[in-house]
């Protein structure tokens, strides 16, 4: 099934229908790598779907192909005590089947050329993959809460560290429900609020910072420039970019702050964490058009995220700059129409 859009995909007349399709690609036998790029949503979603599955195959493991840097992330794992595997070639000829949650194939270098039984994601479509089974829905704040259809369908009650999983997820991946929700992510939030461990969560919710990552904040301060109601700051080079989005979202909260553009180097590239509010505002739209001929970008309505090699920019890294950054913004908003990028 080519997944090049949402009018493609079968339409179920029911959750009933959707669980009852998706449990069919499975048999007892089968060993299942559950696929993700590990942030709260993502690592819930893995965590519901193994609750699914669990009984029904022979063997599941739930991957992460990205290094887990976050605080939270790191503390979310070691407290609801999630089973994960680091993701190594070798994964694929032990497994003969394959799920991706809170991604799709294009996302990440390593998804494309695995074949996948199911992906479950609520990120905007993209095209150019297949698979056996795709249930994506961009209008629903979390993965999570697509997973809480397909429990709540199946009859299975959630244990206290699938709840607090599953809330933690939903409160990330709709900040708060500050950004755009459905019911659906309400409905969801209030039922796992029931079975959830209030006191694991406050746990994992203020494991924010290191006090050794204090200092970037005195940095992006010291380097922030306003542009009428825009926000820019270079950081220079960050062992880990999580921090750039920590300070990315502090900037947001300032008042009559309509951007926030927050960079730092990582890894040999130049990563961009782009914030607003989304009303009649588009950052994930916005970044991918203006960057990802240059490298990976997109994102959703309030939030989004750029990665390019410094060789794709022509531009040393030690003589990038906060005013570099403006810049370079400029130059690329230009190539797109005046209502969807900010003037700056």
């Amino acid at each position: 099934m080519k997944n090049s859009s949402l009018k493609g995909h079968p339409k179920f007349r029911s959750n009933k229908e959707r669980l009852s399709a998706f449990l069919k690609l499975f048999k007892k036998l089968d060993r299942v790598l559950i696929l993700i790029v590990a942030d709260p949503d993502s690592l819930a979603s893995a965590l519901a779907v193994k609750k699914l599955l669990q009984g029904k195959v022979q063997k599941i493991t739930i991957s992460h192909v990205n290094e887990i840097k976050r605080l939270n992330n790191q503390v979310m794992v070691s407290s609801l005590k999630i089973p994960l595997t680091p993701f190594k070639q070798s994964l694929l000829s032990e497994h003969d089947k394959f799920i991706l949650v809170d991604s799709q194939p294009p996302h990440q270098e390593v998804f494309k050329n695995i074949t996948f039984t199911a992906v479950i994601d609520h990120h905007p479509l993209t095209s150019g993959w297949t698979a056996d089974y795709v249930d994506i829905r961009p209008d629903y704040g979390a993965t999570a809460t697509i997973l809480y259809e397909y429990l709540k369908t199946a009859k299975l009650r959630p244990g206290i560290r699938l709840a607090t999983a599953m809330i933690y997820a939903i409160k990330t991946d709709t900040n708060n429900f500050e950004k755009s929700a459905k019911t659906q992510d309400v409905l969801a939030f209030q039922y796992f609020y029931r079975h959830m461990n209030r006191h694991l969560l406050h746990k994992i919710e203020c494991s924010d910072l290191r006090r050794s990552e204090l200092k970037y904040f005195k940095i992006a301060l010291e380097n922030l420039k306003y542009v009428q109601k825009r926000a820019f700051t270079f950081l220079g080079k960050v062992v880990n970019a999580d921090i750039l989005v920590v300070i990315a979202d502090f900037l947001n909260k300032v008042y009559e702050t309509s951007w926030v553009f927050v960079a730092g180097e990582c890894k040999k590239k130049l990563v961009v964490i782009v914030r607003c509010d989304g009303y009649r505002k588009d950052a994930g739209r916005l970044v991918s058009r203006a960057f990802k001929h240059l490298g990976s970008a997109g994102g959703h309505k309030e939030k989004a995220r750029a990665e390019i090699p410094f060789e794709n920019l022509g531009i040393p890294p030690e003589e990038f700059t906060t005013s570099t950054l403006i810049n370079l913004l400029k130059k690329h908003f230009r190539r797109l129409p005046k209502r969807e990028a900010p003037l700056i």
